[in-house]
C-alpha cells in the first residue's frame, strides 16, 4: 500500500501527519508513505528528513520548484512501490484515519470499482475559497453530467495501473472520477470530516486557477466525447481435421 502525500511548504504540518498515517496504517497493511516535497521553501525538506530516519516506511521524492498537486501526485504514483495508491492533502485537514476505509472500499468493489473518492462535511476553509470549491464542482457537473459533491478532496484510493493510464495534465486530481468512469470503471464515495489548518495557509488556490479549470474541463469533455470501444480481439486456430 502506498501513500502519496504532496506537500508545498507545510513546515508543522508534515510531522503530526506522519504519525497519524503511521498510526492509521501499522499493523493493517504492508506500506509506505511517499511524501512529495513540491518545490517548498521553508523547512518541511528538513523536517522530512529527520522523520526518515526514525520511520523505514517513510519516503521523500523532491521537485526542484513548484509544479503544482497534480504534478506531486503523478509523481509520487510512478515512484509508488504498491499497485494500490492512497492519498490526501499534506495541510493536515484531510483525517488519515479514513485510510483504511477508503482502502477496504476499493478492495472490497474491485474489479468493479476503480476510485473510491472521500466527500468532505463541514468544510473548514473561508467563506471565499468555499464559494470557489462549490462553484467548480457545479459547473464541473454540469458541464460533465456528473454528480460529484467534492471533486478536490485529498482523500482517494485507486490502481496504480488506472492512474497511470489516464491523460495526465496539470488539474487531473480534479477530474478523476469521470476520467475513471471513461475507462469503464465505477466510482465509490466515502463522507469524510474535514479538519482545521494547523499551520500556515493553503498553498493550491482555485480563484488563481479558474481559467485553467474552464480549459481543463472543455478538455476533459472532449476527452469524453472521443472515447471509442476498444475492439474484442480473438484468433483464429486452423481446423485440425
Amino acid at each position: 500500500m502506498s501513500v502519496i502525500v504532496p506537500v508545498r511548504n507545510e513546515a508543522g504540518n508534515v510531522s503530526p501527519l506522519v504519525a497519524e498515517i503511521g498510526a492509521a496504517m501499522d499493523g493493517r497493511w504492508e506500506f509506505e508513505a511517499v511524501f512529495v516535497n513540491d518545490g517548498s521553501t521553508d523547512a518541511t525538506h528538513e523536517e522530512l528528513g529527520s522523520l526518515m530516519k526514525e520511520r523505514p516506511w517513510l519516503r521523500v521524492l523532491s521537485h526542484d520548484r513548484a509544479y503544482g498537486q497534480s504534478a506531486a501526485i503523478r509523481s509520487g504514483v510512478a515512484g509508488a512501490r504498491s499497485s494500490i495508491i492512497a492519498t490526501l492533502d499534506g495541510d493536515g485537514q484531510n483525517d488519515p484515519a479514513y485510510l483504511p476505509r477508503l482502502i477496504e472500499a476499493l478492495e472490497s468493489g474491485e474489479p468493479r470499482v476503480g476510485l473510491v473518492a472521500g466527500q468532505r462535511l463541514g468544510r473548514m476553509e473561508t467563506g471565499m475559497k468555499r464559494l470557489a470549491s462549490r462553484s467548480a464542482n457545479r459547473l464541473i457537473n454540469a458541464v460533465l453530467g456528473t454528480k460529484t459533491r467534492d471533486t478536490g478532496c485529498g482523500l482517494k484510493t485507486f490502481r496504480r495501473d488506472v492512474f497511470l493510464a489516464l491523460p495526465y495534465f496539470d488539474g487531473l486530481h480534479r477530474f478523476m472520477p469521470p476520467l475513471v468512469r471513461r475507462e469503464g470503471l465505477e466510482i465509490a464515495y466515502l463522507d469524510v470530516v474535514d479538519r482545521p489548518r494547523r499551520h500556515g495557509r493553503s498553498h493550491y488556490r482555485i480563484w488563481d486557477r479558474l481559467g485553467v479549470i474552464i480549459a481543463d474541463l472543455l478538455g476533459v469533455l472532449w476527452l469524453l466525447n472521443r472515447r471509442k470501444h476498444v475492439p474484442v480481439v480473438s484468433e483464429e486456430v486452423p481446423d485440425a481435421h
